[in-house]
């Protein structure tokens, strides 16, 4: 059985219960729990069939799922409260970015979705700024390595991650989506000079819905680690699906900011991926503006075995043949991408160094 297809058809919304076993039932929330999609695996569920029908055991770790999930959402809007009130003080928007931003917004994304770090966006000449507010209010860095601390400040697209003392909350100040150094290099002013309320009279700021759909794109196509790379597909489906419904000229306004920030690339393999995995894609009258981003034949090729192979979820369900030499490549793509070949060599350098001081150290 293809695990990782019948979990995509489940989370884009059933229209009957599968028939499983109990043990495949099993196998079927281990996977969803590895994707991190088991709570939409129970909101969808309970949506669509209805959870009586999944046998009891599976069904009372669905439900447990969904007490999780809600608990979790109601824990992220009290904290992003906290931290627009901190950066209000400051007198800052508190622009919110992925998971934060689609709860924020109401987002047919949010629902059902693990929520982790939150991450803002802020002007780069306001970073000191938004880091002495938030420090003020108890969010500080555990980053000691001054080596550390000047490849997240120079060479990245945001500050180390902050952690609040007491509630153990991690905050990732973003300047912009990319790092600078990077293949894609973003300008951060152009996203906050468009962003938009996340609701009415809101308080909380998103980026606008073209900017938040390329910002999903980029951050899983960019990355060199898939280990969720099947829920930010999925995210990345309801956002299109939200989005296109309630505007008729989206599609077009996503290819033409597409080129305007330079991430033709990153929208390829995202609409690739999304017409492979879920069989979703734009209208037919576009077909023009979806031939326009492709790159050439080989890398095409290339590039859709190994995304095909790295956004399963790393599941011995679901492994493939190929699937670790795929997943490293990917891991090697990612730093390519991110930094020039003097840059990358600095740092990998760095990195395996500090890796075998200590263990040299401990034996002295």
């Amino acid at each position: 059985m293809n695990w990782t297809l019948l979990l995509v058809d489940l989370v884009a919304g059933p229209s009957k219960m599968p028939v499983l076993t109990l043990g495949e039932w099993e196998t079927l929330l281990s996977v969803a729990r590895r994707a991190g999609l088991v709570i939409r695996l129970a909101r969808k569920l309970q949506e669509g069939p209805g959870l009586a029908q999944v046998p009891d055991g599976p069904r009372r770790h669905l439900e447990s799922a969904l007490l999780t999930g809600a608990s979790i959402a109601r824990d992220m809007q009290a904290e992003v409260g906290r931290l627009q009130q901190a950066l209000a003080d400051a007198s800052l928007r508190c622009i919110l970015l992925k998971g934060a931003a689609y709860l924020c917004a109401d987002l047919p994304a949010a629902r059902g979705r693990v929520f982790g770090d939150i991450d803002l966006l802020v002007p780069q000449s306001r970073i000191q700024a938004a880091e002495g507010a938030l420090m003020a209010a108890g969010w500080i860095s555990h980053e000691s390595d001054a080596y550390n601390q000047r490849y997240y400040r120079q060479w990245m697209h945001e500050i180390p991650p902050l952690t609040h003392v007491h509630r153990g909350s991690t905050i990732d100040v973003h300047h912009t989506i990319t790092p600078p150094t990077s293949a894609f290099r973003v300008d951060g002013a152009a996203l906050i000079d468009a962003a938009q309320p996340a609701l009415p009279g809101s308080a909380l700021w998103v980026l606008q819905p073209v900017d938040m759909v390329l910002h999903s794109a980029v951050h899983l196509f960019t990355e060199g680690e898939f280990d969720r790379g099947l829920r930010d597909l999925v995210d990345l489906h309801d956002l299109l699906v939200h989005f296109s419904d309630n505007a008729p000229d989206f599609w077009p306004q996503l290819f033409s900011r597409a080129r305007a920030l330079g991430l033709q690339r990153p929208l390829h393999h995202a609409l690739s991926q999304l017409q492979g995995w879920l069989r979703y894609g734009p209208p037919a009258s576009l077909r023009g503006d979806v031939d326009a981003l492709r790159p050439t034949l080989l890398p095409r090729l290339l590039m859709g075995w190994l995304l095909r192979v790295g956004i399963r979820p790393l599941h011995p369900a679901c492994q493939v043949r190929g699937e670790g030499l795929a997943r490293w490549l990917l891991y090697v793509r990612s730093h390519w991408l991110r930094m020039p070949v003097h840059l990358l060599a600095v740092h990998l350098l760095r990195k395996a160094w500090m890796r075998h001081v200590p263990a040299k150290t401990g034996k002295t």
